[in-house]
């Protein structure tokens, strides 16, 4: 029987662990569930346009559980959706090209077989940028997804469609990917929990990638939540033997209860801004509050003022007044961590690295022959730049592996447990200005070329105040001729930087997210962190 409207609101409303025990409990039956998040899915998508499809077994699938056939798994009965390029049998991972339209996978991913094993019914699949090139969220085939907070922004990318969904209550819990941010870039834009784990924790197999064989900036699958007890959960879900025999090239590691309910206290290090995008004044305040109520937890906090700005005269200037002032006082005597050769690491080497092949991947296997989407353009022809014009990027190229060692010395001296950051260098921007600002995600980008587990959380929203102080830069340097003259990258990404006063200009109530960092392979470290944020200053 079909829930009544005020069954449907009380079943949306729910937690995952609560819902996951109603289920197993027998007070809910997996087609009430369904019907109900596929409706309120429905209605959103009207609204966002988040979603590709619905997957077509999605009834059957409830019905079978309800029949009692199969173990009841931790996600017993919970629907779940899933980005555009994960697969799932019978069904067409697009990319938001043409050409795969008609390719229905052959077989489920491996995350989506042991998510089944587990209880869960997917039950959309959710729109995604054009080959997964950008944080706006839009391709020629599926259209624009929108913001949930305000439809004149971007909901991010590339798991934009799973942030939308998700952060207008569409679904509870969905599977993305990162490779820059591409999980915790929706989930910051949209004020919903995203999460990525160390590469190779959870499969990536039948998980479609825009550059596939890409070494040095390391994508992996992550999850989307509406809170970390539901984030936690998908968790514990997937790091069970099925996926680790279903993958051998996962690292056989069971979820480590003992180290996300540890209450010893943690020595924390934190940062409010990376030289190559200086963050807007919410991103900033947003993480000094976080810091703030983690000390009077009994944590340990460590930081310095970071250095300040790009020292590029003028726009420096510019920015820095924005960042300085967020930052607090008092902050003398304490433990100093700066993330080391930031320009080092994130104009040159992480660059090099993502546009290795010249862009041909992306250009040949996946647009030859396409229309091309407005809002993946810039990135596409910088991408396809000539070597000679990239290598201007920078003068040296070092192994990565020292820039990791650089980075892991600096954290084993100051003896820290975990890290906390800002999330990007603004809440979520206009769709038109993503490509110029690509030097924003150098946030998250930098945990994905360390291999660092990492997630977002949300903490605030921008304030009448945040807004205001935007008007302390004068002028819009996206039309400064001199800064426009420039073709080497490392100025365009200056000039990148200079956007995001005009873009972020009236995002009042939107949603502002901290960062949350730990080593390899210390996922439940990272997410003890997170959900300590939460709890202390979630929204």
């Amino acid at each position: 029987m079909k829930p009544t409207a005020a069954k449907r609101r009380e079943i949306l409303s729910l937690p995952i662990p609560e819902l996951s025990q109603q289920l197993k409990d027998g007070k809910l039956s997996a087609v009430q569930v369904l019907q109900a998040f596929q409706e309120k899915a429905t209605l959103e998508n009207e609204r966002l346009n988040c979603l590709t499809e619905p997957v077509p077994d999605a009834l059957a699938r409830a019905k079978d559980l309800d029949a009692g056939n199969g173990k009841r798994g931790l996600l017993h009965g919970v629907p779940m959706s899933f980005k555009d390029n994960i697969n799932i049998k019978g069904m067409s991972s697009t990319m938001g090209v043409t050409k795969h339209l008609d390719s229905p996978a052959e077989e489920d991913a491996v995350i989506v077989q042991v998510l089944k094993k587990q209880g869960a019914v997917p039950f959309v699949k959710t729109n995604i940028p054009q080959t997964l090139l950008s944080f706006a969220c839009s391709n020629p085939v599926f259209g624009e997804t929108v913001n949930p907070a305000d439809p004149a922004r971007t909901p991010g990318g590339s798991s934009g469609g799973e942030g939308a969904l998700i952060g207008s209550g569409g679904s509870i819990l969905g599977v993305g990917g990162d490779i820059a941010g591409s999980v915790r870039i929706p989930a910051h834009f949209c004020g919903v929990c995203g999460f990525k784990p160390t590469a190779n924790r959870i499969s990536a197999k039948g998980v479609k990638s825009g550059s596939p064989g890409q070494q040095g900036v390391v994508a992996s699958p992550g999850l989307l939540a509406r809170d970390m007890d539901s984030l936690v959960l998908g968790m514990k879900a997937l790091l069970v033997p099925d996926m680790f025999h279903l993958d051998p090239q996962v690292v056989p590691m069971p979820f480590r209860q003992e180290m996300y309910e540890d209450k010893k206290p943690m020595r924390i290090g934190y940062f409010t801004t990376l030289e190559t995008c200086p963050p807007t004044p919410s991103m900033g305040r947003a993480v000094i509050m976080a810091k703030e109520a983690l000390e009077k937890a009994g944590h340990t906090v460590t930081f310095r003022i970071p250095q300040q700005g790009l020292d590029v005269g003028r726009v420096a200037r510019l920015l820095t007044s924005w960042s300085s002032s967020a930052m607090g006082q008092n902050v003398e005597g304490l433990v100093a961590f700066d993330p080391p050769d930031q320009m080092y690491a994130l104009l040159d080497l992480a660059h090099k690295l993502l546009s290795a092949d010249c862009g041909q991947t992306v250009k040949t296997n996946w647009l030859n022959g396409e229309i091309v989407d407005d809002r993946i353009k810039a990135l596409v022809r910088l991408l396809t730049m000539p070597y000679y014009v990239r290598k201007i990027l920078g003068f040296l190229l070092k192994p990565i592996i020292e820039y990791i060692q650089t980075f892991m010395t600096g954290w084993r001296e100051r003896e820290l447990d975990v890290m906390l950051c800002s999330s990007f260098g603004m809440p979520a921007c206009k769709p038109e200005d993503a490509s110029l600002l690509t030097s924003a995600a150098s946030y998250t980008l930098l945990f994905n070329l360390l291999n660092f587990p990492a997630g977002v959380v949300p903490v605030t929203t921008v304030t009448e105040e945040d807004d205001s102080r935007l008007d302390d830069t004068s002028g819009d340097l996206r039309t400064d001729p001199l800064i426009r003259k420039f073709a080497c990258v490392s100025c365009i990404m200056i000039y990148k930087a200079c956007c995001l006063p005009q873009t972020t200009k009236g995002g009042v109530g939107l949603p502002v997210a901290v960062q949350c960092v730990a080593l390899p392979w210390q996922e439940e470290r990272c997410l003890r962190l997170m959900k300590e944020v939460e709890t202390l200053c979630g929204l």
